[in-house]
């Protein structure tokens, strides 16, 4: 197994690692910051959107690094686009248990990243190629962004007064519904071909 696919799969190895630090209270869980009753931040919450935030940034890693040193496999084709929707659908499904995201702006994202997965298989069926678009570039900026926020309570910004995880994350939702339904319109060609 070559250098990227080991990053793809460490990256999907660490998303129970996050689940794990996300949703389990452990014995050193004590806040790291506390302002009130309104405002807290535990060790758990801060690990957890470390791993997140490290396994977030493999997937640019493995992708670079296959195509610079031509290694890009079939292997690798299934799983980074695994590991990417692995990731996201855990942290958002673990974000809503804990009541800090709404469930139907999760159920939007990830019915879009795996919608696109299938458009791509339906690509690859027919010999081509989905490339990213830079809606699909800015849908995985502002995911990242608000998954982050949400998962440490919105600090710094709670400080502040400003409801930043939820801008981020109404932003993230509407930007993946507008990417998703653009990869549609753009390739709605290939779904034509398939039912030919």
């Amino acid at each position: 197994m070559n250098l990227p696919n080991r990053i793809t799969l460490a990256r999907i190895c660490l998303v129970p690692v996050m689940m794990l630090f996300l949703l389990v209270d452990f014995p050193f869980g004590e806040k790291l910051f506390r302002i009130g009753s309104m405002f807290q931040v535990s060790y758990n919450d801060l690990i957890a959107a470390l791993i997140f935030i490290i396994a977030a940034s493999t997937d640019g890693i493995d992708g670079h690094i296959a195509r610079s040193r031509n290694l890009v496999t079939n292997l690798g084709k299934l799983l980074d686009p695994l590991a990417d929707k692995l990731l996201v659908s855990a942290a958002l499904i673990s974000l809503v248990s804990l009541d800090k995201c709404a469930a139907w702006m999760a159920i939007i994202i990830i019915f879009r990243e795996f919608a696109i997965t299938g458009l791509r298989q339906i690509a690859l069926l027919e010999g081509a190629v989905v490339a990213a678009s830079n809606w699909g570039k800015a849908k995985t900026i502002t995911q990242i962004i608000a998954i982050v926020a949400l998962m440490i309570n919105n600090f710094p910004f709670a400080l502040l007064g400003i409801p930043f995880d939820q801008i981020a994350i109404w932003a993230a939702t509407l930007i993946t519904l507008y990417s998703g339904v653009d990869y549609f319109v753009k390739n709605k060609h290939l779904i034509h071909l398939s039912n030919s």
